[in-house]
Formats: structure tokens, C-alpha cells, sequence
């Protein structure tokens, strides 16, 4: 037996002692948690940001169907809109009449709830 320890020394053969495994156990543990919180934080922003986009399409949807109604026909009005990704939408939109007749001033305001309110709003001015 005590040769072989000799021969171990003599090589440079060491192993791993036991608390060295137990410290580079918890350093990747700690590494794969912090991972896992970071991934999951981006799955919450990637919803977000597609909330958002919907939001911004369903009032870009309103202001085209508001430029090709009549000019007689157009009312403020409200409505509500599921999305794809599930959540409920509010579209509210005012129409304001320029001075010279055949312009009208339009915005609509989207909202959303998921955990915390959002809102959009987007202007456009239609000719008439």
C-alpha cells in the first residue's frame, strides 16, 4: 500500500478531496438556479412584448376601418377584443373634426390587464 501512495506522489497524480467537490457542487447550483430565474424572466418579457404588439395591431385594425367608413358614420365608439395570446383587450377611440372639414383627427386607446395595467395609444388623422 505504501508504495502505491509513493508512486501516486512521485507521478503528480492527486485527486479531488471531498469538500473541493462539495464547493464546486454549490457554485453550480447557484449558477443553474441564477439560469433559471433569467429564463424565466425572459418568457415573462417575450409575453409581454407580445401583448404589445397585439395591442398596437388591434388599434392599427381600428384606425383602417375608421379611414374607409364614411365620413357621416363615424362615431366615437368602445369595444372589447380577445387576442391570440389569450388576454381581453378594451379598444375605446374619439374622432375630432378639423376646422377645415375633411380632416378628423383619431385615436385609439387599447387596454390590457396582465398582472399590471397596460395601455396604448396611437393617433392618425384620416381625410375624408
Amino acid at each position: 500500500m505504501k508504495t502505491r501512495d509513493c508512486r501516486r506522489e512521485k507521478m503528480g497524480v492527486r485527486g479531488f478531496s471531498l469538500i473541493e467537490m462539495l464547493i464546486s457542487l454549490v457554485i453550480l447550483s447557484i449558477s443553474l438556479l441564477a439560469i433559471a430565474s433569467l429564463m424565466a424572466m425572459t418568457t415573462r418579457n417575450n409575453a409581454s412584448g407580445a401583448q404589445m404588439t397585439e395591442a398596437i395591431n388591434l388599434a392599427q385594425d381600428k384606425i383602417e376601418e375608421l379611414s374607409v367608413t364614411p365620413s357621416g358614420n363615424l362615431l366615437p365608439g368602445t369595444d372589447q377584443k380577445k387576442g391570440s395570446t389569450g388576454v381581453n383587450y378594451s379598444r375605446n377611440w374619439t374622432i375630432l373634426a378639423n376646422a377645415t372639414g375633411n380632416l378628423r383627427a383619431v385615436t385609439v386607446t387599447v387596454n390590457w390587464n396582465n398582472r399590471e395595467n397596460h395601455s396604448i395609444n396611437l393617433l392618425s388623422t384620416i381625410c375624408q
